[in-house]
């Protein structure tokens, strides 16, 4: 199969990088994210991972990817898939409020710098699929995470787009 690679974008920023997806490694997840895209939603900035910007959506998979190259040490330019429970996201120490509607709600995320660790204080590992690289742009990208990590997200979009 040739290699495949979608646009990850902050939409009012206009900060955009390319990636590779990983289809040797986790051929579940790319296809469920390929088959999805264009995907767009509201912007976060994690406050456990660290260097990391993800969007929430709900689940667009046939059945979610198993644990396919997992990881809790993202490094730079890992785009990760996370899979969790409307309950999993409902403590008030994530800032959703209360828990989100439906059993499953996806996270695809952006790491955009070093010293990453998926631990969460209220329920521990997080492993993450690690379904695609950053290999261009990723320089712009994490000044534009910076930027928004500063200044705030409220308004921005992060957008995952076939390239």
């Amino acid at each position: 199969m040739a290699d495949r690679y979608l646009t990850v974008s902050l939409d009012r920023r206009g900060a955009r990088c390319t990636a590779r997806l990983l289809d040797d490694r986790a051929p579940a997840a790319c296809a469920a994210v390929w088959g999805a895209l264009p995907l767009s939603g509201e912007v976060y900035h994690a406050k456990y991972a660290r260097n990391e910007v993800y969007a929430l959506f709900p689940p667009f998979a046939d059945a979610e990817p198993p644990l396919e190259n997992p990881t809790v040490t993202p490094i730079p330019g890992d785009l990760c898939y996370f899979t969790f429970s409307g309950e999993q996201l409902g403590t008030a120490s994530h800032g959703y409020g209360a828990a989100r509607p439906g059993p499953v709600t996806v996270d695809l995320a952006l790491f955009y710098e070093r010293n990453n660790l998926l631990l969460n204080g209220d329920t521990g590992w997080v492993p993450g699929i690690v379904w695609g690289e950053v290999v261009q742009g990723l320089g712009e990208m994490a000044a534009a995470c910076q930027d928004l990590w500063r200044t705030g997200a409220a308004g921005e979009t992060l957008s995952f787009r076939r390239a």
